[in-house]
């Protein structure tokens, strides 16, 4: 494993598993999978509605607190008790210091809620802070007016979209970028580009390799998602070879400027937090419940696991409307399937081959 040493001297793995779109039962078996594999850093948040579950896979790992660097978020609906959402938090992963804690959208009230942060910091409870999905100028701000400098800023980040106006702002204040949809959200034209082919054939590895390595010798910190222990295991086989400066500089042609997650901060505060009263969100899981003040989790989740045909789509009424429907009618097909589930170990052929079409999309 390689670190970076983030601006308070804290040394943060370059590497760790994201648990966004995890279940609960998933998220923990990730993270207990993760950590025996060597993986040494997690990420999580209030509205992932999986942070028992991280906390529980942690302790079935028999993995000491101290060697693991542990980064949850806070939710904009949480901003306005930031102080007591942190305890709650701490609660739900079951521990009494998260390794670095993040304000996971720039809406809200994110001045009172970054020096509950700043508080939680002085007192032991928070090891170092960071921003997610802030805008330059909002990053600027925050680092300004900040008793503390963020150590962390989490973005999207990959070869078509490496940030290299960003970074620049954000080397003044010796701000390191965390790098999420590090893949480029699985998108094969990426993936497939002959460069990394080239490279994966020269070093033994897959191409996801190669662009997992690439953005660590970008001195980005990157935190691929999976649920699978292969997939888990080999995301992280990926410090036994170091990419030239040539073939890094062939990497940075790719670079198109070209996001997947395109929402903008007008339309992030009217999805995420139009009503405060409303927006307590829980998920059950085997009996278990995971609790986070999370708003309009369904639509953020729906913007970032969509293609980008699909968000074309929804920029007319029409599309957004017809997208809904379709959601709707297989939330219930899901949820009919799942009932057999329940029920019986061997539901009939016609739930059968619908859970199968399912599992094969990746739903």
């Amino acid at each position: 494993m390689e670190y970076v040493r983030l601006n308070n001297g804290l040394q943060m793995p370059a590497e760790g598993l994201g648990t966004f779109l995890l279940a609960p039962a998933d998220a923990e078996e990730a993270v207990y999978n993760a950590l025996k594999t060597g993986c040494r850093m997690i990420d999580t948040a209030n509205a992932y509605m999986n942070e028992r579950a991280v906390g529980r896979g942690m302790k079935r790992s028999g993995v000491k607190r101290e060697d693991i660097f542990l980064v949850t978020k806070l939710w904009p609906t949480e901003y306005g008790s930031a102080a007591d959402a942190i305890e709650r938090t701490l609660a739900r992963l079951g521990t009494d210091y998260v390794d670095m804690l993040i304000l996971h959208q720039p809406v809200g009230d994110c001045k009172a809620a970054y020096k509950a942060m700043e508080e939680a910091y002085k007192a032991g409870k928070v090891r170092s802070l960071g921003l997610s999905n802030f805008p330059e100028e909002m990053v600027c701000e925050v680092a300004d007016g900040a008793e503390i400098v963020p150590q962390i800023v989490q973005v999207e980040a990959h070869p078509y979209f490496p940030q290299t106006e960003l970074k620049k702002t954000l080397s003044k204040y010796g701000i390191a970028l965390m790098a999420w949809y590090p893949l480029g959200h699985g998108d094969r034209s990426l993936i497939g580009q002959k460069v990394f082919s080239d490279l994966a054939a020269k070093y033994g590895k897959s191409n996801a390799q190669i662009i997992l390595r690439w953005h660590v010798q970008m001195g980005h910190i990157v935190i691929p998602g999976s649920k699978n222990p292969e997939h888990i295991a080999s995301n992280f086989d990926i410090f036994d070879f170091a990419l030239t400066a040539y073939e890094m500089k062939s990497i940075a042609k790719l670079d198109r400027n070209k996001r997947y997650y395109n929402m903008s901060l007008k339309d992030a505060a009217r999805r995420i937090c139009p009503s405060t009263s409303t927006l307590t969100i829980s998920r059950k899981r085997g009996g278990r419940e995971d609790t986070a003040g999370g708003a309009l989790w369904e639509s953020l989740k729906a913007g970032l696991r969509s293609s980008p045909a699909a968000r074309a789509a929804r920029r007319t009424a029409e599309g957004a409307k017809a997208e809904t429907a379709r959601d709707a009618r297989r939330r219930v097909r899901v949820g009919r399937v799942r009932a057999q589930y329940r029920k019986k170990d061997a539901p009939s052929g016609a739930s059968c081959r619908f859970s199968r079409k399912l599992t094969s999309e990746g739903r």
